[in-house]
Parts: C-alpha cells; sequence; structure tokens
C-alpha cells in the first residue's frame, strides 16, 4: 500500500518546543506515518512512523485545554484544538496504530522493524488467543462429558422404571385372579432425547470480519467496532460486539467507498431520514473487492477511490485526503 495516501487530515495546533508556541496547521494520517504541517509556512515540522509510537493518550495542556498526546521514542508530541473533537481523531490514530503494530507486511516495504512495544503487544495478543483457544477445548471436552453423564442418567432411570414393573408382578399374590395390567395405567411416553443442536458449521459462514471505527448518520462521535461480511449482507457491531445494524443484501441501496479504507453503506427510506453508516479501516483494502463482488451495481468509487476500483492492489499514489464530514 502506498505510503503517501493521506487517510484523513484534521485542523489543529501542534506545541512546537523550540519557540515555545502553538503552531496552528493540519494533522495527516498515512497507512503508516503521521504529519503535520504549519498553516503559514507550508513546512513539514512533524512526520514520524505509526511503529515508531510508544503511546497515545489524552491529555490537558495547563490544565485547561483538551489536548492529544504521542510518545514518538523520547520525544512526546503535543496537539490541541482538534476538530471535530479530540475522541475522533484518538480512536482513528489509535486504530491505524494498532493495526500496524499487528500487520506483518511491513518490513517487506523496507521499513523499519517492530518496536519493543510493538513486539510486546504481539505477544500479549498470541499468548491470549493461545489460552482462549486451550480454554475453547477444555470446555468443549467437558461438553461432551456432561452429554455423556446426562445419556447415562436416562439409562439408569429407564432401567429402574423396567425393575420397578417386574417387583410389583413379583410383589402380587399367586392366587391373585386379576394382574396389575388390567387397572394400571400405561406409563407416560417419555420424550426421546432432544436432537443435538445443530452443527455450528450449519450457522452463516463470515467472509470477512475486521475492526473498524464506526458513524452512525451525522455523528460525529466516531468510535471503535467491527465490520463482518457475510454471504447475505454485513453486520455492524460495537467494540463490545453488541449488534448496531444488519443490512441484508436487498436493505442496502448503495455503498460509497470514498477512499480504500474509508466506506459508506446507505438505506433509503421514504418519509424519514436515512439509515446510514461511515466506516473506516486499517483493513478495508481486504472487504472491498468482496463488497463489489456482493453488491455489484449498488457500489460506487468516489474520486479519492476511482483508482482502486476493480483494481485489488494497491491504489495510485495521487488520491486526495479524505475529510471527516461531521
Amino acid at each position: 500500500m502506498n505510503e503517501d495516501i493521506r487517510i484523513h487530515s484534521w485542523p489543529c495546533s501542534y506545541y512546537l518546543d523550540t519557540s515555545k508556541q502553538w503552531i496552528p496547521g493540519k494533522l495527516s494520517l498515512t497507512p503508516v506515518s503521521i504529519r503535520f504541517t504549519a498553516d503559514k509556512s507550508r513546512e513539514l515540522l512533524v512526520d514520524f512512523r505509526l511503529s515508531g509510537i510508544s503511546e497515545i493518550k489524552k491529555e490537558s495542556s495547563h490544565l485547561i485545554f483538551s489536548s492529544l498526546t504521542i510518545l514518538e521514542k523520547s520525544t512526546k508530541h503535543w496537539f490541541s484544538s482538534l476538530h471535530p473533537n479530540r475522541n475522533v481523531v484518538f480512536n482513528i490514530l489509535e486504530h491505524f496504530w494498532r493495526e500496524q503494530l499487528l500487520s506483518s507486511q511491513e518490513a517487506g516495504a523496507g521499513a523499519p522493524l517492530e518496536s519493543s512495544k510493538g513486539r510486546e503487544l504481539t505477544g500479549m495478543l498470541e499468548g491470549s488467543q493461545k489460552r482462549l483457544e486451550d480454554t475453547a477445548k477444555v470446555l468443549h471436552s467437558q461438553g461432551e462429558q456432561f452429554d455423556n453423564i446426562m445419556r447415562g442418567l436416562h439409562k439408569i432411570e429407564g432401567d429402574m422404571d423396567v425393575a420397578d414393573r417386574l417387583l410389583t408382578e413379583l410383589e402380587s399374590p399367586s392366587w391373585w385372579p386379576f394382574s396389575t395390567k388390567l387397572w394400571k395405567t400405561p406409563p407416560e411416553a417419555k420424550p426421546k432425547e432432544t436432537a443435538a443442536a445443530p452443527d455450528a458449521q450449519s450457522r452463516e459462514r463470515i467472509l470477512l470480519r475486521i475492526p473498524a471505527i464506526v458513524t452512525h448518520r451525522t455523528d460525529s462521535n466516531a468510535k471503535p467496532g467491527k465490520l463482518t461480511l457475510l454471504p447475505s449482507g454485513l453486520e455492524i457491531r460495537d467494540c463490545n460486539s453488541q449488534l448496531l445494524r444488519r443490512f441484508e443484501a436487498r436493505d442496502v441501496d448503495d455503498i460509497r467507498v470514498h477512499t480504500p479504507y474509508e466506506i459508506s453503506v446507505r438505506q433509503r427510506f421514504i418519509g424519514k431520514p436515512d439509515n446510514s453508516y461511515r466506516l473506516l479501516a486499517a483493513r478495508m483494502p481486504e472487504a472491498i473487492p468482496i463488497l463489489e463482488m456482493q453488491f455489484g451495481k449498488k457500489i460506487q468509487f468516489l474520486e479519492d477511490a476511482l483508482g482502486f476500483a476493480g483494481a485489488g492492489k494497491s491504489p495510485p499514489a495521487d488520491l486526495g485526503t479524505s475529510v471527516w464530514q461531521a
């Protein structure tokens, strides 16, 4: 993916430590780096790679103004007066920073190796995944053991019913002319063992699931979430995996590709506002070819994404900036 593509730009102010003053300008995000350009001089004051970041935090400058700080190696960069708001910029920067650390493709482009913080984070995630897999195997084994125990209990109960009936017959006096069978009501038919739950494979297959930054309609609070592509449509969830919206293929009226990293999904209504979501993701280039096959003519590429249409490869380097519309 070309490193010169600008994913987003935000007006803000940068604290220049050498002159001890705030410089107005624009903070820009590319797939692998963060840059700040001053408005007046057009000078590039900040340019560092996402892989070199150690920390991104929300802080306050002079205990009053809300700011965003980025710790790059041993240098702390301060950004304030962020538009549309600090939370939006923080969520997007953190998303691309995390995805960059987890990506294994950066070394192939001649980029420096991941920082120790990135390797530590990757190791923690791999360890957590391994523990979850082991836990799932243990739970599955325990579930099979419980199923075997329940089947054994049902068999014991059936054997006890038979034994009880035989004992009743044996206890009847030999001279008694009537058998207990004459008035003993037939036992209620026991329901057969319920059929096993449908196999997990019978559920709908997931084509792709990626982390994303989700914005609903004109809400300016972009929040972390997930985008799931299914054969029948797509699902949008929040960071807690709670379903925000499920779009069946027939419900989607159009999908607009603003940049290779940003799309919007819309469902039109008559007499009420359209239901639309805007999605930004570092792995969106993986999802766009699938969306193109699923929705065909419903997907349209805007000016900044024309070079990506049908290519399935890196878009050209002259793509412009995509402005986050509040």
